[in-house]
């Protein structure tokens, strides 16, 4: 691209009078060339920045994309706490992410590196996706209402188990084994989690998005996840928590898991054809996505983990995810401690739930149209340095209400409040500005580092950062008893984690500003030739 073209938020009427496409059918046109918009154009300017019925219909497709698989992790969400806090308490959270999900997070991907070997992309997506929503079936066809019969008694599992499994650490390992079926649905709703979002979702996203529309579609793109939230709570809060128990109630969550999972397939199919068929760089994309571009070089898990020790850049971006995992960690298990304790029964808690999620994508949505050009004017530095910053200022009050103790109820409806609204701003800035901003930064990657560099963190990664707050929570319901006596220690290890993150992502933005101006200027030489 010539250094005398700028791009800007076009009109229609300049687009139909001047068009022109370069990666991504971005549309570009010179300083003589523009022209005079009306109120009405600046506002849609502000709101959609998205241009022409291509660039729209793109947008679309990824967002209905990330639609679905936010409403499947949702309801998934939802549903693992649901069974695993009212079942065996919110402390089995930490035992349960340590023993259950690090351990399965290292299989998948290990197993995910290999398969990135030998499969093309589109292959790669449905391979990762699928499995996931088969289970999701399998868990309510078979497991669940079988549990009974699969599953030993609390008694037989307390017995079985050395020294007092009445109290503490024990017990609370006692009833994960007793509920091992809902543990089970618990660890692959996590991999899951971090799965579908950050390789499905934002590893096809960098592939087809550059730079220059990311900072007009990403911080969209989280308005339209947003919006799967609020559906999906109220599908929980108005239809499946009304169910007559929780058995006919999940009945009815997979049913709308199941429906999202092949949109998300069929979404995918389209979209690939659609870029391949309009975009000017479909050709050279189009081998990448079927798989035919060229010998990849395999590497093991440990060959992974150094691949990523070496680059400073990509141990930036871990530190992000692991900052975000750990302190989320500390903060949530508390408080559904807390909720716990004000709803035990399995569909008030799940209602209640529900309720917090449509809470989060409302709140998520609204903090993106007012601030969705927060990135763009700002700078990447800002908005990666948001997150840390709101958490640590809602946590305060969170804190101080439980440290003062929790002896009445109005106390304890206090700290669920608190509680709620520090979580609700911590996950609504999280996924209005912590994720566009931590995906951005892998675009200006080469491949192998996309690829490779991405699904350690973003699997691994996440999964070392909330097992290792629950390894330090799970070592403090040893000796207190339960996590919310220790309260204190956990507010202590939460800010010191909070100013490493916020001093990792100053850094990165640094390295990012030169790693973007990089890859411009090799695309500018590139395109030369």
């Amino acid at each position: 691209m010539s250094t005398n073209l700028q791009l800007r938020p076009a009109s229609r009427r300049t687009l139909a009078a001047k068009p022109g496409r370069i990666r991504g059918g971005e549309t570009v046109t010179s300083n003589s060339e523009k022209l005079d918009v009306s109120p009405l154009e600046k506002v849609r300017n502000a709101i959609f920045p998205i241009y022409g019925k291509q660039e729209v219909t793109k947008f679309l497709l990824i967002g209905s994309i990330k639609f679905f698989i936010i409403m499947a992790l949702t309801l998934t969400r939802d549903t693992k706490d649901t069974l695993v806090v009212t079942q065996c308490g919110a402390e089995a959270i930490a035992f349960l992410k340590i023993y259950g999900v690090l351990p399965a997070a290292t299989a998948f991907i290990a197993g995910y590196s290999k398969a990135s070997n030998v499969l093309g992309k589109k292959t790669l997506f449905y391979f990762t996706a699928i499995p996931f929503f088969l289970f999701f079936i399998f868990f309510d066809l078979f497991l669940h209402p079988n549990a009974e019969r699969l599953q030993p008694s609390l008694v037989a599992v307390q017995s079985f188990l050395p020294g007092d499994s009445t109290t503490g650490g024990m017990e609370v390992m006692a009833k994960i084994f007793a509920n091992w079926t809902s543990a089970l649905f618990y660890i692959l709703a996590e991999i899951y989690s971090s799965v579908s979002v950050g390789l499905l979702f934002w590893q096809f996203a960098n592939d087809v998005v550059p730079i220059d529309q990311a900072k007009r579609f990403y911080p969209l793109f989280a308005q339209m996840g947003g919006l799967a939230p609020v559906i999906a709570g109220q599908y929980v809060v108005w239809f499946a928590s009304k169910a007559e128990n929780l058995g006919s109630s999940l009945h009815r969550l997979t049913a709308a898991v199941t429906f999202s999972g092949v949109m998300i397939c069929v979404l995918y199919h389209l979209t690939s054809s659609f870029i391949e068929r309009t975009e000017s760089y479909a050709q050279k994309t189009e081998s990448s996505l079927d798989g035919q571009d060229g010998k990849k070089e395999k590497m093991s898990i440990a060959e992974s983990a150094k691949f990523l020790a070496s680059s400073q850049y990509l141990r930036l971006i871990a530190t992000l995810v692991l900052g975000y995992g750990l302190s989320i960690n500390f903060t949530e298990i508390i408080w559904k401690s807390l909720v716990k304790k004000q709803y035990p029964d399995p569909l008030d808690y799940q209602r209640f739930m529900g309720n917090f999620s449509s809470a989060v994508g409302l709140a998520t949505c609204i903090v993106i149209f007012f601030g969705v050009h927060v990135i763009r004017l700002l700078g990447w530095r800002v908005g990666a340095m948001a997150t840390p910053g709101i958490m640590a200022v809602l946590a305060i009050p969170f804190f101080g209400c439980i440290i003062l103790g929790l002896d009445n109820l109005d106390r304890l409806k206090w700290a669920v409040i608190l509680g709620t609204i520090q979580s609700l701003l911590s996950k609504t800035s999280k996924y209005a500005l912590f994720d566009p901003t931590t995906q951005m930064a892998y675009i200006p990657l080469d491949q192998e580092s996309k690829v490779k560099g991405k699904a350690a963190i973003d699997v691994l990664g996440s999964r070392i950062g909330k097992s290792g707050g629950s390894l330090i929570q799970q070592g403090l319901v040893f000796g207190f008893g339960d996590i919310i006596s220790a309260a204190p220690i956990v507010g202590m290890v939460f800010y010191s984690v909070l100013l490493v993150w916020i001093q990792a992502a100053s850094k990165l933005g640094v390295l990012f500003h030169a790693q973007t101006e990089m890859k411009k200027a090799s695309d500018a030489e590139r395109k030369k030739k």
